[in-house]
């Protein structure tokens, strides 16, 4: 792919895609949702102007859907976590309400 091929909303368009991979990497999921506002809009852009895609534009498309599907992925592995999390505590709440009635008798 040359410089002179590649449109520069899907260029900007991956490099905010990357920037969402590594804030979900890291933890920072309130950066997320600004991110997820501008790339949507230059995609969006994207399509508005285009009346015929290139294969460099297909081909930062597809990047763009495989960073996403990692990004997706990765989300979903941290709230399965914090669903397990959650259901462990509960557990550990249930356990010492159920046992704190039965104190060994002095």
């Amino acid at each position: 792919m040359s410089g002179a091929n590649i449109d520069l909303s899907l260029a900007r368009a991956i490099a905010i895609s990357q920037e969402m991979l590594d804030a979900a990497e890291k933890g920072n999921f309130q950066s997320l949702e600004p991110l997820d506002l501008e790339r949507m809009d230059l995609l969006k852009f994207f399509r508005n102007s285009t009346t015929q895609m290139t294969a460099a534009d297909r081909a930062l498309l597809l990047q763009i859907t495989q960073i996403n599907d990692r990004t997706i992925g990765l989300l979903e592995h941290q709230r399965r976590s914090k669903g397990r999390d959650l259901d462990m505590a509960a557990v550990g709440r249930r356990a010492v309400a159920a046992y704190s009635s039965h104190r060994p008798q002095r």
